[in-house]
């Protein structure tokens, strides 16, 4: 009886060992007899559970190179290469693609980075950058519901300073209505399928995209410029300076009695020129980065010193990717380009509230360039004294003005 244990539990180790070993062994090829060599039914099911497949049957199923070269003598396209070979090698990377113009980047056929852009535009690009125009205009609603309208304290006296000059004037309406285009035509065209198109119809939509691609293009330039004559005509103004945080303390005089005192331009008025400047320089080159992507790609050399500085290490993220094909250049640009305009036109909207039903007497400074003494007294009070200094130092006389 022992003997027939020891032999029977023997049988059954040799039987659970070859058992394990076929188990790891791999997997014999299935028989493809029936296709032709091509997948079947299993390979697709094996796919769809995500079980590691030798799919060597079909990235070297790509058509026979001396045929090709045989046939290549004769008349023919295609060479010794069927269609579904030629595009299983386009598929796996392995086609010998010649161009005869475009250097290497005319030999990307295909690149799939394509759908992760899609998928963000049609997505949170649309979404948070929506919710944040309409959370802007809702937020400003609200708060002139609750504040009001910022009133001039006291009487107006009547007697006028220049605010701006003409060439001042000039380029602030330059740069306004050239961004009011930009955002215009930049949101027609990210939710021109979602926002048009189901309403007015495809050909509707096709003309207002195909007229708000020309006016971009074309208005982009003036906006750049514009954005070079402000900046140069207001920088020396906008530096920060001690007086500024009175102005943050009190919020523009929002908090206390009394308004605070201020040169040319105010702590919030700064905050809205040099976002202007930033983010309009940051609109500006991914723009001609669009406009020019073969000359001007900006990403892969961004990712190159960032990685060197070690930032997405530092972030958690690994090495940011310093080869892109032109195609990602742009996909990257076009989302950054967008992103950027959402936020600059927030502030915009902001500025252009506070410009006219926000505060009395504000859009005279940018409509006729004149102000009353006692509006700039109230807002802009060591400006105005610095104005009527230089007029009295013209003019010889001494003495305070019955605004001061």
């Amino acid at each position: 009886m022992p003997r027939l244990i020891f032999v029977f539990v023997l049988k059954l180790a040799l039987m659970c060992g070859l058992s394990a070993y076929a188990q790891d062994a791999a997997p014999t090829a299935p028989d493809r007899s029936a296709t032709g060599g091509a997948q079947t039914l299993e390979d697709i099911m094996a796919r769809q559970r995500g079980e590691p497949i030798d799919d060597r049957f079909r990235s070297e199923a790509t058509g026979s190179p001396d045929a090709a070269a045989a046939i290549n003598e004769h008349l023919g396209t295609l060479g010794g290469q069927s269609d579904p070979e030629l595009w299983r090698a386009l598929r796996y990377n392995s086609a010998d693609i010649r161009v005869s113009a475009g250097g290497e980047v005319a030999t990307v056929l295909v690149q799939d980075g394509g759908m992760s852009w899609l998928t963000f535009r049609e997505g949170p690009l649309r979404q948070y950058g929506g919710w944040l125009l309409l959370g802007t205009m809702g937020a400003l609603a609200l708060f002139f519901l609750l504040r009001g309208r910022v009133r001039v304290d006291g009487e107006q006296t009547g007697r006028t300073v220049t605010r701006f000059e003409f060439i001042e004037r000039l380029a602030h309406w330059m740069l306004a209505g050239s961004f009011i285009l930009l955002g215009v035509t930049g949101l027609l065209t990210l939710f021109g399928r979602v926002a048009i198109q189901p309403y007015l119809g495809k050909d509707v939509n096709s003309l207002l995209l195909i007229g708000s691609k020309w006016i971009h293009n074309s208005v982009s330039w003036a906006f750049m410029l514009a954005l070079i004559m402000v900046f140069f005509m207001w920088v020396a103004h906008n530096i920060p300076n001690k007086l500024d945080l009175v102005w943050i303390k009190q919020f523009g005089g929002i908090v206390g009695k009394k308004h605070p005192p201020a040169k040319k331009f105010n702590a919030g008025q700064k905050v809205i020129f040099w976002s202007v400047i930033l983010f309009g320089a940051s609109i500006s080159i991914s723009g001609l980065s669009l406009l020019f992507p073969y000359e001007l790609p900006l990403f892969a050399k961004t990712f190159s010193i960032l990685n060197d500085l070690g930032l997405p290490q530092w972030l958690g993220y690994g090495a940011l990717p310093t080869e892109l094909a032109p195609q990602e250049e742009m996909q990257l640009a076009q989302l950054w380009h967008a992103i950027v305009a959402f936020v600059l036109m927030a502030i915009i909207i902001a500025h252009i509230y506070i410009g006219t039903v926000g505060m009395e007497g504000a859009y005279d400074a940018m409509g006729t360039g004149e102000v009353d003494e006692t509006w700039a007294h109230q807002h802009h009070s060591i400006w105005l004294e610095e104005v009527q200094e230089k007029e009295r130092a013209k003019s010889g006389t001494t003495g305070a003005t019955p605004a001061e």
